[in-house]
């Protein structure tokens, strides 16, 4: 009766593996990080996920996420004294720590 149960279990385990690797996959391929160096030497990666309306960002190298808010053209993340502009045209500029604007660039 023991080696039923255990054979259960790594039915169940394997299973779960099996489905939790294809679920992990298919999230992954809706997640797009690009990498952006900025005219005053900063860089910064930042991660856009399908499903989800916020920017990740890993700035100086810390874990930021940005809200996206109101914007003409393109888009806006804000948060913490931070902000990253996306334009419909593909600039994109930072503001953050009491610096200027600057602008960046796709790496």
């Amino acid at each position: 009766m023991n080696n039923r149960k255990i054979a259960g279990f790594a039915a169940a385990l394997f299973l779960g593996t099996v489905v939790l690797g294809t679920a992990g996959s298919a999230a992954w391929a809706q997640a797009t990080f690009k990498n952006y160096r900025c005219a005053d030497g900063t860089q910064f990666i930042a991660g856009f996920f399908r499903y989800d309306s916020r920017a990740h960002l890993q700035l100086d190298g810390k874990a930021v996420t940005l809200k996206k808010g109101v914007a003409l053209s393109g888009a806006r993340y804000t948060a913490r004294g931070i902000t990253l502009r996306v334009t419909k045209a593909g600039l994109t500029t930072l503001k953050h720590a009491k610096r200027p604007v600057t602008a960046c660039e796709q790496t």
